[in-house]
């Protein structure tokens, strides 16, 4: 707007400004009736892209699914046919050590090739590392916009996350960046998918504590602060101090927090009440 009378600013500086002006007439809208809130969420979530990391979406490496390079062919046919992925990490020796990523299309073709060719047994012949992929690498701190730039430069969906000295933090994928924007994307193998937050018909709320506080606030129209965590989980750790038991309960920031259930060190479940 400044640039209009004259006045110079950085170009840094007038790209935020006019996302800002963006985002805050997108929200004016929402206010007067005039924007719905599925569409002033889409928008938000194209605007957030370039202020938010793959570290804050990732899927954390204790939940990815992988393959041990040491199983016998048979298993690892056996893992992909049981897995809800098209695309797998394989490791060797060590789960930190992942050296190639396998895809359900690129297995298909070579399992059809080893039995057109004959033989008792053709998966005795099969050689999983001769139809991976070289897995691709990003680091945790890569924009949300930039990641999707690269994932469509490279034509690819899937890039596992590393921290600054070289360890594996988890993965992402092309979808996990859309879905900042359109929200949740399911399939025909996501039937059974339990979506991360569900309003109970006392007004309170089950949350998954792998939820992001910025998904759950724009979901809701809260406005719990995520400067200090990205997921729920974290938020009642940092305000606790501590990992809280099954059953411990919490009130900050104008919510009423309860665990519900906990698996190791991770809080997986929470219920949220909004206090009077």
């Amino acid at each position: 707007v400044l640039g209009v009378f004259g006045v110079q600013i950085e170009a840094e500086r007038n790209v935020l400004a006019v996302r800002e002006e963006i985002a805050g007439a997108i929200s004016l809208g929402h206010s007067e009736g005039a924007v719905e809130k599925e569409h002033r969420d889409r928008l938000l979530g194209a605007l957030d892209l370039g202020d938010r990391t793959v570290e804050e979406i990732m899927l954390h490496r204790s939940q990815i699914e992988m393959i041990d390079a040491s199983l016998s062919p048979r298993e690892m046919v056996e893992l992909c046919l049981q897995s809800a992925h098209t695309r797998l990490p394989i490791f060797s020796g060590d789960p930190e050590n992942i050296v190639g990523l396998i895809h359900a299309k690129d297995l298909l073709r070579a399992i059809y090739a080893l039995q057109a060719g004959g033989g008792d047994d053709p998966l005795a012949e099969f050689d999983i590392m001769g139809v991976a992929m070289n897995p691709y690498f990003v680091p945790e701190t890569t924009t949300l916009d930039d990641q999707m730039r690269e994932f469509l430069r490279r034509h690819t969906h899937f890039a596992l996350v590393v921290d600054e000295y070289g360890a594996l933090q988890g993965l992402i994928t092309l979808e996990d960046i859309l879905e900042e924007i359109v929200g949740e994307i399911t399939d025909e193998f996501d039937t059974d998918v339990e979506y991360p937050v569900r309003r109970t018909d006392t007004g309170d709320y089950l949350v998954d504590g792998a939820m992001t506080i910025r998904d759950l606030n724009r979901a809701n129209d809260w406005s719990l602060p995520d400067d200090e965590a990205n997921t729920v989980a974290g938020l009642v750790i940092h305000e606790a101090q501590s990992i809280p038991a099954q059953g411990q309960v919490f009130s900050f920031h104008g919510f009423r927090f309860e665990v519900l259930a906990r698996k190791d060190n991770r809080i997986t479940r929470l219920k949220i009440r909004a206090l009077q």
